[in-house]
């Protein structure tokens, strides 16, 4: 069955003023859908092969449109409209169980902000910042990937896109600026949803 994009679940104007329409509808009509459509014919075309050559030849766009797909249908879940600007519910971590974790993991929401950021940053070129729930020590952690690989080694729960095409037309070349403010509409009740789920594995 071929993949489909996503709808995502709010208005593309409903992140502002933290990230703007024009990047939304950009980031998912165009980006996300390029993805899906070159994941699309990546399978098809391996479905027609018949040597091992010609299946090696697909592996690196099956990789990157795979991963595109995979880490941006959750980034859009990942998101929610802000609960400062009285829209919805993202930027407000609910006293739960990941909250919890948080603390746990490292002392407070603005820590966990901080270093999350700082390790984003240090990615070269384009990429991923993840926080994701390691099952074998119980524990959050925080991890990156390049590109559009997906996190693999650890259950993810927060991801975000570090790619110019998700902030510049906004925040130019100033991704501190992009990071700060994407906290503010991060819909921390689908990642605690995440965790839970994860915890049970």
């Amino acid at each position: 069955m071929a993949h489909v994009l996503p709808d995502l679940p709010y208005a593309y104007d409903a992140l502002e003023p933290f990230i703007s329409r024009q990047i939304m509808e950009l980031h998912h009509k165009k980006h996300h859908q390029t993805y899906v459509n070159a994941l699309n014919a990546a399978e098809a075309a391996y479905a027609k092969t018949t040597t091992p050559k010609e299946r090696i030849a697909l592996q690196a766009a099956l990789k990157f449109n795979g991963g595109g797909h995979i880490n941006h249908s959750l980034f859009w879940k990942n998101l929610a409209p802000a609960a400062s600007e009285g829209k919805g519910n993202g930027g407000a971590l609910k006293d739960g169980p990941l909250k919890d974790a948080v603390v746990a993991a490292f002392g407070s929401l603005d820590n966990l902000k901080k270093e999350f950021n700082a390790a984003t940053l240090g990615i070269q070129g384009s990429g991923w910042g993840w926080l994701g729930y390691n099952p074998a020590t119980k524990r959050l952690e925080i991890a990156t990937t390049a590109n559009q690989d997906p996190l693999l080694s650890l259950v993810p729960i927060i991801g975000v896109d570090i790619w110019e095409h998700a902030f510049y037309l906004q925040y130019l070349n100033v991704k501190a600026d992009y990071l700060n403010a994407i906290w503010s509409v991060i819909n921390f009740d689908e990642a605690e949803q995440r965790l839970v789920q994860g915890s049970k594995l």
